[in-house]
């Protein structure tokens, strides 16, 4: 998978041991713990041996003294060890000391680490000799991540004079440490995709070219694509889609990318399929009902659900699969306009329910349930949709946490699978009273409930009437967690963050192990 024009991502490899030789301006990632000792704090080198000589520990815990370092998690200490061919050593803090060690804990370690190497293009790590399940793994994403930097709009002027890490070398003596750095560098990759499609600005990344550039990736990795353009989206009735995007100049636009992993199955009649389904909005102003402007910017991460299904269809392809991926992609811009849809419009999903547009600014959902209902047709096992839904899922669970809403078992399911991954997803209940609220006096639905209260599970109880019966289904809402707005923190940079790309992934894979 490439992720060009945006960030490309450092080449990673395997080695056994420390170079012999000066290795220019290469720094050794080193993770360090706490002493626990609350009257005398300090630090000391975890996960060294085989690959650090004894003095050279010595040396480094002696720095590491001296600049009254205490290990505390994802604390940072550069220094210069002498007895080591490397140009300088970059102690990164786990905490107390642990029997294992959760990976997302390692992800967030490496991913501080590597937005502190300043201009070292190359880094070895012992991160991956620590114990816990898939820590080489995430040792290799949270690296990669970290290092993210979007710069394709920036001039010379302010262009970053480096070219930032390239080179990631894991020290590692276990036999699977080549398979997991290659995992993480993908998945990692999937997720960069991610964050470079929303960070592109809504000036060039409008419903055609957002078209063009899944079907690009898509065909690059050998899916299956298909793109509906606006005569095309008329003509089979998606009147979600062509009522969100009418107000606009660029038209919009759906698109299908199609894994066939069943073929790589031992038991293809036996492999599930998935449909997955992301909300594409390029922009959203809220249409004639408009948004407050002080914000508005942001809503060039309205398409971060989208972007993370095309992303994670691809990897599906890349990681060879062996289940069906359909991934059912809407796209439009909202925009205000003399032709744009009103306040009081009708219009008639695909498949044929009618629904009353009260407020504009819902539109998401609109696009979302002509793609479920199309993605419903493929009789998928499971649905997975994700969009960036409702400001009501950060007011209820904050900029970090998404909503995972659906069918009770699927739901629970997909928020454990994200947790794990260190996304964090929260089951929410969908109480059936609230369908109520949804009732039009001259349509099946309205899009909004006349309440201002439980937001996001009323926008969720919408799409669960457009889910086919008998598909476990599962909708996560990212309308935070898609795009930071602060400070970077662990790996998660400024702007699009790239989630839910690991979930879908991580559940993706949950599927082709247990059914």
């Amino acid at each position: 998978m490439t992720t060009e024009p945006g960030y490309q991502c450092p080449a990673v490899n395997v080695a056994t041991s420390l170079p012999k030789r000066g290795a220019g301006s290469t720094v050794l990632l080193v993770p360090v713990v706490s002493t626990g000792e609350e009257d005398k704090p300090g630090a000391v080198v975890a996960a060294a041996e085989p690959f650090l000589p004894a003095e050279a520990v010595a040396e480094i815990e002696a720095g590491l003294r001296a600049l009254d370092a205490t290990g505390g998690a994802e604390q940072v200490h550069r220094l210069v060890v002498g007895s080591l061919p490397v140009a300088s050593v970059l102690t990164v803090g786990l905490g107390k000391p642990r029997l294992e060690w959760p990976a997302d804990s390692v992800r967030r370690a490496a991913g501080v680490a590597a937005r502190s190497l300043g201009r070292a293009e190359t880094v070895l790590t012992t991160l991956a000799e620590l114990p816990g399940d898939g820590v080489c793994s995430a040792a290799v994403e949270g690296l990669i991540l970290g290092g993210y930097r979007f710069t394709e709009f920036r001039s010379a002027k302010t262009a970053p004079k480096d070219k930032g890490l390239r080179k990631i070398t894991v020290l590692s003596g276990s036999k699977d440490a080549k398979k997991q750095s290659a995992h993480g560098a993908a998945v990692a990759t999937a997720v960069a995709t991610a964050r470079d499609l929303v960070n592109t600005p809504p000036s060039h990344l409008y419903p055609a070219e957002f078209a063009k550039r899944a079907k690009a990736l898509g065909e690059a990795v050998g899916l299956d694509v298909e793109v509906l353009d606006e005569k095309a989206l008329y003509k089979a009735g998606y009147g979600g889609i062509i009522g969100v995007g009418q107000g606009s100049s660029r038209p919009p636009r759906l698109v299908r990318l199609v894994h066939r992993g069943s073929r790589l199955a031992k038991k293809p009649q036996q492999a599930k399929r998935v449909a997955l389904v992301g909300k594409g909005v390029t922009f959203d102003t809220g249409g004639i009902s408009i948004k407050p402007a002080a914000s508005m910017h942001y809503m060039t991460s309205d398409m971060g659900g989208a972007a993370a299904v095309v992303a994670t269809v691809a990897l599906a392809a890349q990681l060879q699969l062996p289940i069906d991926v359909i991934a059912t992609v809407p796209m439009a811009e909202n925009m205000p306009s003399a032709t744009a849809q009103r306040p009081g419009d009708v219009l008639t999903q695909y498949g044929g329910t009618t629904v009353e547009v009260l407020n504009t600014d819902a539109e998401g959902r609109l696009i979302l349930a002509d793609a479920i209902v199309r993605a419903c047709e493929d009789k998928p096992d499971y649905l997975i949709e994700t969009s960036t839904l409702t400001g009501a899922q950060t007011v209820a669970l904050g900029s970090r946490i998404p909503g995972v809403m659906g069918s009770d078992e699927f739901r629970d399911r997909v928020a454990g699978i994200s947790q794990r991954v260190g996304e964090n997803g929260w089951p929410m209940p969908l109480p059936d009273e609230l369908k109520e609220e949804l009732k039009s006096t001259v349509a099946d639905l309205a899009n909004v409930s006349g309440q201002r209260f439980a937001g996001m599970l009323v926008a969720g109880v919408f799409l669960r009437e457009f889910v086919a019966d008998g598909v476990a289904w599962a909708h996560i809402d990212v309308a935070g967690p898609a795009y930071n707005t602060g400070s970077p923190w662990g790996y998660s940079p400024k702007g699009a963050t790239g989630v839910p790309t690991r979930t879908l992934c991580a559940v993706l894979e949950d599927i082709c192990d247990k059914g």
